[in-house]
């Protein structure tokens, strides 16, 4: 049988019988490896190291630890209160204040997961004891965390501009409006939702501008955060690798100097968590790497995209096509890969239609952002769950008006190539 086949029976049938995502492309990649001889001995453990040596990867790591940091030193919370004081007594006023802070933790941390469990624990319940149920509650936050990983910065973006040589920091620059544009759907839905359903405004603190100034200036700092990381890399101070040292850098000043929220002990804590996460993370670049290479020699790659490349010549109907696919594909595995799966599939239909790698990059990314809390393994769900002791799938069903306001904004950035191109030209 074709190598190739091979390849992606191993691959589909392991995922069938439950084996982990990334086992299940190292088992498969290394299967075809040893059977055809394609060099056991040298491919495996180069190919493993060289996944993971890139050094715009270098990265993933100072963003994961700076968004642990300042996790641990509870800066979620003071953002809550500022967004509480200013939208918090409209109709579902906490659950706009969940997206909006979620959006804004997301330009910290940048992994779905995190901004999920630093702004649930804060919010989901004071949202219970506002009257709103748990169910929705811990759906509004999950799906609101998707766009974690569209607004920048971005583990995704990482990713993807390593494997495609596109430049991560206009990525980053081109993720803001569309974040904000499915943020606004999500806004849109959270409210209505609350206003059917009678969850009234939150009761916040009385004081007028003066609370409201005490309230940015103790929220200052994490509102400063993404300003320096961001406004650095836009001004070319900074490479968003460099960024990411940058944000370690500011989240121990911050945490230590100005809040003192952050002890020893809780810094070698948050050294421990952010070295599994990024082991995690970096225990799937590697055999998804190394899947990669041996779809590429076997000519997996190549018969895949030949086959996209035939099926439209029109790029919006094809960028369409690729969302589709890639909502499908959320819907069973992580996002990290899905990324190593598709995106060396999808590099030769980039350049065979032409089409802005940009603009592409932004909706994959989009899509890849709502596969995050799709069930059965959106990853932000089981971590919401997780906050309420609530099964996932009572959770996914107060999850689906949400993931389809945030499906309305991906085809609106799919159609309109002027959101994610807007502040790079």
């Amino acid at each position: 049988m074709n190598p190739a086949v091979w390849l992606f029976v191993i691959f589909a049938g392991l995922l069938a019988l439950g084996v982990p995502v990334a086992v299940s492309l190292g088992v498969a990649a290394v299967g075809v490896v040893w059977s055809y001889q394609l060099g056991m001995d040298a491919v495996v453990a180069q190919n493993f190291y060289a996944s993971i040596k890139s050094f715009p990867l270098l990265a993933i790591p100072f963003f994961v630890l700076a968004g642990v940091i300042l996790k641990r030193a509870r800066l979620a919370d003071r953002l809550v209160r500022v967004f509480s004081m200013l939208v918090g007594r409209i109709h579902g006023g906490l659950a706009v204040v969940g997206v909006l802070t979620a959006i804004f933790w997301g330009a910290i941390s940048g992994s779905g997961p995190a901004t999920t469990a630093a702004v649930g624990v804060v919010l989901i319940g004071a949202m219970q004891r506002a009257g709103y149920s748990a169910p929705f509650a811990a759906a509004a936050i999950a799906c609101s965390a998707d766009l974690s990983i569209v607004i920048p910065p971005s583990i995704a973006f990482i990713i993807y501009g390593n494997l495609t040589s596109t430049s991560v920091s206009t990525l980053f620059i081109a993720g803001i409006v569309p974040g904000m544009v499915m943020g606004g759907f999500m806004l849109l839905a959270v409210y209505l939702i609350s206003r059917r359903r009678g969850y009234r405004g939150s009761l916040v603190e009385e004081g007028g501008s003066t609370s409201l100034l005490r309230a940015l200036g103790e929220a200052s700092g994490a509102i400063l955060a993404p300003v320096i990381i961001l406004g650095g890399i836009y001004a070319g101070i900074f490479t968003p690798t460099e960024a990411a040292v940058v944000a370690v850098a500011y989240s121990i000043l911050v945490s230590v100097v100005f809040y003192r929220s952050l002890t020893l002990e809780g810094l070698v804590e948050s050294l421990v968590e952010a070295s599994v996460l990024t082991a995690m993370i970096m225990f799937i670049v590697a055999w998804a790497g190394l899947f990669s290479w041996t779809g590429s020699v076997t000519g997996l790659i190549d018969s895949v995209a030949s086959w996209l490349i035939g099926a439209t010549d029109n790029p919006y109907a094809m960028v369409l096509m690729v969302a589709v696919l890639v909502l499908a594909l959320g819907m069973v595995m992580d996002p990290i890969s899905i990324m190593y799966l598709v995106v060396p599939i999808l590099v030769p239909v980039i350049q065979r239609l032409d089409l802005q790698p940009i603009w592409f990059g932004v909706t994959f990314v989009s899509a890849l952002a709502i596969g995050q809390a799709t069930p059965p393994v959106g990853v932000n769900l089981f971590t919401a769950a997780g906050l309420v002791d609530e099964p996932v799938d009572v959770i996914a069903r107060e999850a689906l008006p949400l993931v389809a306001a945030a499906v309305i904004g991906l085809v609106v950035i799919a159609l309109w190539p002027s959101l994610s191109l807007l502040l790079t030209d």
